[in-house]
């Protein structure tokens, strides 16, 4: 009976407008107003803000005119090298000297440029078309190096001229000077072959290393000039106090443009 009074009761009455009504806690208020703010800040950073994205590649620090392979046109017996290793060079410079069967004859290199693989010694026999040497064309001690960047075939066309480039360069300790400043200069309209990296570069071996991802797209980069001691600019105040020499590998770091987080949303 007493349930059914209460029943009764609250039928007679279903509205109570005299009692005052809770909308929310007070940990519910804050709770709601973090969640505005945070919400708040993602639109804002949405419209205004900006996403940073990179490309990772290897590349090789060279001159721009790049090298070739110099190959014996005679056959024999080596009997001197007139040349060593990271020497300059001028065009038609004598490099072996080789005893053939008609008499001894003299193999020269065929451009101007710095000798950077010798691979014949005194006393050793080459046949005709054998790989002797690799030489790298340079106009002259004061030729500035470039990098060549090989970047992986699908995402050569996200590179723009003009990105800004970071290089880890193996012969210098990052941790102390760095890393060596570029800008894009230009970038290779079709994927590159092994065999055409080693024609370029004048070393198998490295052409082998940067296409280890596939079929790569050159990028070609300008380095940042400045009064240090090798000549270019580095993201610590000095860089390393030697000069870095050519056919150095390094490991670069493409930023592309940045774009808005809308710009990655929208179609």
């Amino acid at each position: 009976m007493q349930f059914r009074q209460q029943a009764l009761s609250k039928l007679q009455s279903p509205e109570e407008l005299d009692l005052p009504v809770r909308f929310a806690r007070p940990q519910g208020r804050l709770v709601l107003l973090v969640t505005v703010m945070v919400m708040a800040a993602a639109c804002f950073w949405a419209v205004e803000g900006s996403v940073s994205s990179t490309i990772d590649a290897p590349a090789v620090l060279t001159h721009a005119q790049g090298s070739y392979v110099l190959q014996s046109p005679v056959a024999g017996q080596v009997t001197a090298v007139f040349a060593k290793e990271g020497q300059s060079l001028a065009a038609d410079a004598p490099l072996l000297k080789v005893r053939t069967a008609q008499g001894d004859r003299t193999v020269r290199v065929i451009a101007a440029g710095r000798l950077t693989g010798l691979g014949a010694t005194i006393g050793s026999v080459v046949a005709t078309g054998a790989n002797v040497a690799s030489v790298e064309r340079a106009g002259g001690p004061d030729d500035p190096l470039v990098a060549m960047v090989y970047v992986p075939g699908d995402s050569g066309a996200q590179v723009p001229v003009g990105a800004r480039v970071d290089l880890g360069v193996q012969s210098v300790p990052a941790d102390r000077y760095g890393v060596l400043r570029g800008r894009v200069a230009a970038v290779g309209r079709t994927a590159q072959s092994g065999q055409q990296i080693a024609a370029f570069l004048g070393d198998a071996r490295l052409a082998e290393q940067v296409s280890q991802q596939g079929r790569p797209v050159a990028v070609l980069v300008r380095l940042d000039r400045a009064p240090t001691a090798s000549g270019y600019r580095w993201s610590s105040a000095d860089g390393p106090p030697f000069a870095v020499d050519s056919m150095t590998p390094a490991t670069a770091t493409v930023h592309l443009a940045d774009r808005r987080p809308l710009d990655w949303l929208l179609p």
